[in-house]
C-alpha cells in the first residue's frame, strides 16, 4: 500500500520541467554574480570574504 493511498496517473516531470530549466538557469546566475562579487576590489580584503578564507573551520 502506498503513503498516499492511491497513484494519480498525472504527469508531472513533463510539464514543470520548464519550471525547472528556468529554475537551474537562475540559480547559476545567482553563483555567477556571487563569485565575481567576491572578487570585486571593494570586498576582496573584507575579512568575511570566504574566498580569503584559508581552512580555518572556526
Amino acid at each position: 500500500m502506498s503513503l498516499l493511498g492511491r497513484k494519480w496517473p498525472a504527469p508531472v516531470a513533463q510539464p514543470m520541467a520548464p519550471f525547472y530549466v528556468a529554475g537551474l538557469v537562475i540559480a547559476y546566475g545567482i553563483n555567477s554574480f556571487a563569485n565575481v562579487m567576491y572578487t570585486t576590489p571593494e570586498y576582496k580584503n573584507d575579512p568575511r570574504n570566504p574566498v580569503t578564507k584559508g581552512g580555518n573551520s572556526h
